[in-house]
């Protein structure tokens, strides 16, 4: 056999592997990225929506006097909400209320709104945290389905390793083989399978590198390669860079435990401890001037402290990533203890904390959200011609799963990336070995019959 009648052989198994995989896993994962994309366009909107929904408790009306203290709408809303304080958001905007977070004694905390102006306690909320609403909440926790426990978040994480094998293993079935259509136009109808075919692979080109990057910026956030990440970063020195407790001793609590959002660089760094564990705790009203005065952007949240010897820590999270922000202060003295923004993360952590912003539709407005809303739903339609495309070629009562040619082994270009791929991404791998142990049970299945 010549070089040329080999390299082609080769290159009509590969092309037939990479389908079958593409095939199978693009059928498996197909629910959930639907659901991820669904979600993650709604909740693109979450401010948008939640105002639409609870605008009587989020919007006021300006008014020329100037704001009651602090401690004054912190008084109206425990008056109203009996409980123990543990979280105030000064007003961020002239039209916007204040936001006071109550333990209530059923253990439940709830948000309530109070007018800045005139201290009237609006109403409350289930406290909702970053989702700003128990509406948007239960949409946050679909998207990643942590509520759902343990197994479902890894098959999310897996679910985002396979996104961008499918990217990859897309892009090479797409590639130009000769033919002159279905490479950037649609032929036929819909009524023909053709039609969704070349819709379903010109979409998929429209939107294989949102695919990616929306994957690769959720992925920091998951249970098994977060983690991983997380300490190759840190150990690497380009996440969180060590020295910022040295000064202060620290507790055991994380800082994702104590506020709603923390950046992911710092969010398993404990948090600083005050210097005195008894005596007068600082007033709320001098930490927000405080926090004036070091120049705190708008929109941020206080935590209270709940321990003799813990902090008050301030975060917020704006459209501009620049201005994200971390401030613990002393509960006694209400000293700044640790101050924490952007440019002080390692290379990794600032790269992360861009993507997830751009991930959230926050980084460039409106602009930002449309953009990505427009991927979202191509990312919809690519699931659905996939789907319609295999129901059209499938045989009656049959899978119809591309098969290898006979005779052929997978060949080793297919398995040097899945290995590659299931060393980078170890829920793929572990649904890869899944995949191979079914893939060769019917194999010997099939030789029995054939015997």
């Amino acid at each position: 056999m010549s070089s040329t009648s080999r390299g082609g052989a080769l290159g009509s198994v590969l092309y037939r592997a990479l389908w079958r995989w593409h095939f199978f896993a693009g059928l498996l994962i197909l629910p959930f990225v639907i659901l991820l994309a669904v979600t993650g366009s709604i909740y693109l909107f979450k401010n948008t929506i939640n105002d639409g929904l609870h605008g009587d408790l989020r919007l006021v009306t300006p008014q020329p006097s100037p704001a009651k203290a602090p401690s004054e709408l912190v008084a109206s809303a425990l008056a109203a909400h009996p409980g123990s304080l543990r979280g105030y958001n000064p007003a961020p905007a002239p039209d916007r209320s204040a936001e006071v977070r109550i333990l209530g004694s059923d253990g439940l905390k709830d948000t309530v709104y109070v007018d800045p102006y005139s201290g009237r306690v609006l109403g409350s909320l289930w406290d909702a945290g970053a989702a700003g609403s128990p509406a948007m909440y239960t949409v946050r926790k679909l998207h990643s389905l942590k509520s759902a426990g343990w197994a479902a978040e890894r098959i999310i994480e897996g679910v985002a390793g396979w996104m961008v094998l499918m990217t990859a293993s897309g892009l090479y079935l797409w590639w130009p083989r000769g033919q002159k259509g279905g490479i950037v136009s649609v032929r036929g109808t819909p009524a023909k399978r053709i039609f969704w075919r070349d819709l379903h692979a010109v979409t998929g080109l429209l939107v294989g590198g949102f695919i990616v990057f929306l994957a690769m910026t959720g992925l920091p956030w998951s249970g098994y390669w977060g983690k991983k990440f997380y300490s190759y970063s840190y150990a690497l020195g380009l996440g969180m860079p060590d020295g910022y407790w040295d000064k202060y001793p620290v507790s055991t609590v994380p800082l994702k435990e104590v506020v709603d959002r923390a950046p992911w660089a710092i969010e398993n760094q404990p948090v600083p401890l005050s210097r005195a564990s008894a005596g007068v705790p600082a007033k709320l009203d001098d930490v927000v001037r405080t926090l004036g005065r070091i120049g705190m952007a708008p929109g941020y949240a206080i935590n209270i402290p709940t321990k003799p010897d813990g902090v008050f820590t301030a975060s917020v999270y704006p459209d501009d990533i620049r201005q994200e922000r971390v401030v613990h202060l002393d509960q006694y003295t209400g000293q700044v203890l640790f101050d924490m923004g952007l440019s002080d993360l390692g290379p990794l952590g600032r790269m992360a904390e861009w993507g997830v912003s751009i991930h959230m539709g926050q980084a460039f407005g409106l602009a930002n959200q449309l953009v990505l809303l427009a991927a979202l739903a191509g990312i919809v339609l690519l699931s659905v011609s996939g789907c319609i495309m295999w129901w059209k070629r499938r045989p009656a009562g049959g899978l119809g799963a591309p098969t290898l040619p006979a005779g052929n082994t997978v060949p080793l270009p297919l398995l040097a990336l899945a290995l590659a791929t299931g060393v980078f991404f170890p829920m793929v791998g572990l649904s890869m070995l899944g995949f191979l142990l079914i893939e060769g049970a019917s194999y010997g299945i099939r030789n029995l019959r054939t015997a």
